[in-house]
């Protein structure tokens, strides 16, 4: 696999900036023991010295509140913060390959990987500030976003007018072939399921907060109970294990999921997909509703990477890793 962006600023920018602060962040000095003849000059002029030292803290303290005072008064906003703190915080959900997920065999926050994490760290460079990686369930990333917890939510997120409601959504970042959206299903059911009407009298399970729950309620006429799940893969193994009679999913993904583990005996109902616009396509970042200063500036970043095609080499490169650890 070629070198990735990620892996290049972690070997180069981001250890240069730790060294530099392992050589500045602590250093403690010692000082020579004062001679007794010297002590009682040196009491009366550390005495003053303290006074005028104590003086200038006291401005510079004032100062300081003031600046703070006026920046909350002329609207400091997120991206503010974020160049002023030096990072950037991405929530995501790490099991929705090749968008986002792990790699058992690294540590650390190494072990987040995908094109959306290959992202994360190109903005933040962008940005010239550090990026941290917040793993989360996808209901906790839609509403630390909503709440305004984190900067930014990185997660293979469609669009819906529901979140458009709560969030500012980017420009779309991924289009290639149109998404679909359909039915995951164990292969015995093959002749049994084939549309959303045969799902009458049946559970259906999906992702919670995914847009796929949004064509279950919307699509399928009838149906005993939909079961939600805190991931895609949880949705699949609910399936697999009988406890569910088939799954919404977006169709590539869980494809993806089949071909790893053909022991699941599962399968995409080939001819069915869920209705979708065009309102519906383009993976899409999530920021905090009103940070208008930070959207422009992630699609300001954004329309150069699609316009490079860098996104969509990411995303290949990602589908091969995930092949190749069996997601």
């Amino acid at each position: 696999m070629k070198k990735n962006f990620r892996n290049t600023l972690a070997g180069t920018g981001v250890a240069a900036i730790l060294a530099v602060s392992a050589l500045s962040g602590c250093s403690a000095l010692g000082s020579a023991p004062t001679i007794a003849a010297e002590t009682e000059t040196e009491d009366v002029a550390e005495t003053e010295a303290a006074k005028d030292t104590g003086a200038d803290e006291t401005t510079e303290e004032a100062a300081a509140t003031e600046a703070e005072s006026i920046a909350a008064t002329d609207g400091g906003t997120r991206l503010d913060d974020i160049l002023a703190r030096g990072y950037i915080e991405v929530a995501t959900e790490p099991y929705f390959a090749p968008n986002e997920f792990i790699d058992p065999s690294k540590q650390g926050d190494d072990k987040y990987v995908g094109s959306d994490i290959e992202l994360a760290y190109y903005i933040a460079d962008q940005l010239g500030v550090e990026c941290h990686i917040i793993p989360l369930e996808f209901d906790a990333v839609l509403t630390g976003i909503t709440d305004g917890k984190y900067d930014l939510a990185i997660s293979a997120l469609a669009y819906t007018p529901a979140r458009a409601e709560a969030m500012e959504m980017s420009i779309g970042y991924r289009f290639g072939e149109i998404t679909q959206y359909g039915l995951l299903i164990r292969e015995e059911d093959a002749e049994n399921i084939k549309t959303a009407e045969d799902l009458a009298d049946k559970v259906v399970v999906c992702q919670a907060g995914s847009l796929q729950e949004l064509f279950a309620t919307q699509q399928i006429p009838a149906m005993q109970e939909l079961k939600r799940t805190s991931s895609s893969n949880d949705a699949y193994l609910t399936v697999q294990e009988g406890k569910a009679d088939a799954a919404a999913v977006a169709k590539d993904t869980a494809q993806l999921y089949v071909d790893a583990n053909p022991e699941g005996k599962l399968m995409v109902v080939p001819d069915f997909a869920f209705e979708t616009d065009e309102s519906t396509q383009g993976t899409r970042i999530g920021i905090t509703k009103g940070e208008t200063a930070l959207l422009d500036k992630v699609n300001e970043i954004l329309e150069d990477l699609v316009a490079s095609g860098q996104y969509d080499e990411w995303y290949e490169e990602y589908s091969e890793y995930a092949r190749s650890l069996g997601l």
